[in-house]
């Protein structure tokens, strides 16, 4: 697996957060949705290992869990004939059998081997010193609370497996305040791989400062865990794990972590299965490299949520992972102060149904950015999907910002003044080595700033692609700084006038852009019609547009359009959705005519590539 080198290329956006309506399109003679077996075999179009991270974004979750150290496994079987007793009784403890020894309140296990525990410590300990060796506890209705440091520390172990027992109720919580350079720092920890199992219930209290934490590995392999932390919830060096169970977290720090930034191989979090609950004031989910979501239900909320604003110094992304993120299955859903998906590399989307609301960007990837499949919704952000190289290849996708929609961005890589022919981006802006493609799936995009905005180049080769642009001047439904081509599938961008981008007029399939008589209200019918009276496109507009530009196999080239407000729209879902059959005409009045293949005269400002009749130098960037 390539680990490559991060460029910090972060940049905030500092608009602040407007509710915007959802989408609501139908189209007629649009193309299926497009399907894509790339991501399967850990290659594809987009790795391009971009000046953003040498991460390839393509990347299946089997290959980046292959790649990383195994995490480990664990007898959690509980059966207790040959354990050793130790009960609890308040202020004092006794064991029966040997490897542990009591004295007062402290229990020391000095040797592997099975342990059940029951009963009270009301200010105790149990202390694990048993180098190299593996300890069972299993608890069965234990009750440990701890004044000096940690419930349960096992500060020298190869391994330590916690058990609950069945039908028991378990709870541990530790001491108000460590110092600052404590060794062991939460209310259950272990120096070695720790392992958390069983058909019971554990309640942690990590007063001071974490809540569960190994400075090995972590898995949490099948328990019901309620966790509540003045710091992180649940921290494992090299990796944590979530394999099955309920997990619910409360942190004031970061929710679930893993932070090894050493070892290539380690500092991942992986969730395949169980339902996870986090809300944090930090981060809901901190990667050092890798997360990768396989199954289970995942809810993240992180920094108070999309409605706030983190501090300048403050981290509260919903999942952030140092290398790459892909989402291949399960159900997610986000709702941060800040980025609710975020990498220092990658972002892959591949089969995980994910809905997310931010106070910044929806997802944001210093490098590749890749949806391959499932579902992505993000219900509201100020940008909805940043990166630096970004693919749709399948999938659905939609979304809703305040500002720019989806952007093509960074602030490295290589750049050149604009240039081309009418009808395409236009007008001297500098050319970067962003990109931004569209293969397959659906996208619906609902934008108060530029709806797709790439600060280099774009391309459609297939798929479904609506974009409900701006209202307000100065942003596009559109914006292109490069060359803008499409070659099949279907685009339908609209908004306001005062800065169209078509794409080039050498693309491969036809297009039109036309300007409206005069801007026409939310809910109004629009035909696209040709020169023998065909409708070819049907479309419902969500908000007040003044443009549109359409493109798909219908269209040729040289031939006029036009287009007609009013009749009857039939087919679609009312929510961005594909017409199944083309609406009628009916009283209809024509406002507009267009020359496929050419830009509207006074068409406004163009992106990038060149600009159209009436174009000019581009406008706002970002």
């Amino acid at each position: 697996m390539s680990r490559g080198t991060v460029r910090p290329l972060r940049h905030r956006a500092a608009a602040a957060l407007v509710s915007a309506a959802l989408v609501s399109a139908a189209l007629a003679g649009c193309s299926s949705e497009g399907t894509s077996d790339a991501a399967d075999s850990g290659s594809g179009a987009s790795g391009s290992a971009s000046a953003g991270a040498d991460v390839d974004g393509t990347q299946t979750a089997a290959a980046v869990l292959a790649a990383d150290r195994q995490a480990h496994d664990a007898d959690t079987g509980e059966d207790v004939s040959a354990a050793v007793r130790i009960t609890l009784d308040g202020d004092a403890a006794s064991v029966d059998g040997a490897g542990a020894e009591a004295d007062g309140s402290t229990v020391t296990v000095t040797k592997g081997g099975t342990y059940r525990l029951s009963g009270t410590l009301s200010d105790g300990r149990i202390v694990v010193d048993a180098p190299d060796a593996t300890v069972k506890l299993v608890l069965d209705g234990v009750r440990i609370s701890s004044s000096t440091g940690a419930a349960i520390a096992a500060t020298a172990a190869g391994g330590l497996v916690v058990v609950l027992a069945d039908g028991s109720a378990n709870t541990l919580s530790d001491a108000g305040s460590y110092a600052a350079d404590a060794e062991v720092n939460a209310a259950l920890f272990s120096a070695g791989d720790l392992t958390v199992a069983g058909t019971g219930s554990l309640t942690v209290r990590g007063n001071g400062d974490d809540g569960i934490a190994s400075k090995d590995g972590l898995v949490i392999a099948a328990a019901t865990v309620t966790v509540q932390a003045a710091d992180d919830g649940v921290r494992g060096k090299d990796y944590l794990v979530v394999r099955d169970g309920e997990l619910t977290v409360t942190a004031g720090g970061d929710g679930l972590k893993a932070d090894n930034e050493e070892d290539a191989d380690a500092g991942y979090v992986s969730v395949a299965g169980g339902t996870v609950d986090v809300t944090a004031e930090g981060d809901g989910v901190d990667a050092a490299t890798d997360l990768v979501v396989t199954g289970g239900r995942l809810t993240v909320g992180s920094g108070g949520g999309s409605g706030n604003r983190p501090a300048e110094d403050a981290s509260a992304k919903g999942l952030k992972a140092g290398v790459i993120s892909v989402l291949a299955g399960g159900t997610i859903a986000v709702d941060a102060s800040d980025d609710a998906v975020h990498s220092d590399g990658a972002v892959h989307f591949a089969g995980a149904t994910v809905s997310v609301a931010s106070g910044d960007d929806g997802v944001h990837a210093e490098g590749d950015l890749v949806v391959d499949k499932g579902t992505l919704k993000v219900t509201s952000a100020v940008e909805g999907l940043e990166g630096f190289d970004i693919a749709v290849r399948g999938g659905s996708v939609s979304l809703v910002s305040s500002d720019d929609g989806i952007n093509a961005s960074g602030n490295s890589g290589s750049s050149q003044q604009g240039g081309g022919g009418p009808g395409g981006g236009g007008g001297g802006e500098n050319v970067g080595a962003y990109k931004l493609t569209v293969s397959g799936g659906t996208l619906l995009v609902d934008s108060e700033g530029d709806g797709l905005d790439s600060n280099g180049t774009a391309e459609i080769t297939g798929g479904t692609v609506v974009v409900n642009g701006p209202q307000r001047g100065g942003n596009g439904a559109l914006d292109v700084n490069g060359t803008f081509t499409i070659g099949a599938g279907t685009l339908l961008a609209s908004g306001s006038s005062g800065m169209v981008v078509a794409p080039d007029e050498d693309s491969a399939q036809g297009w039109l852009s036309a300007t409206l008589d005069s801007s026409v209200p939310a809910g109004t019918t629009l035909h696209v019609v040709d020169a023998a009276g065909k409708v070819v496109a049907t479309y419902v507009t969500s908000k007040q547009i003044q443009n549109v530009v359409y493109s798909s196999s219908a269209i040729k080239s040289g031939q006029e359009y036009r287009i007609y407000s009013g009749g009857t729209s039939s087919g679609g879902d009312g929510t961005g959705g594909l017409a199944v059959e083309a609406g009628a005409l009916g009283t209809a009045q024509r406002i507009a005519t267009a020359t496929a293949g050419e830009a509207p005269e006074g068409g406004g400002f163009g992106g990038g590539g060149g600009g159209g009749p009436g174009g000019g130098p581009g406008g706002d960037r970002g």
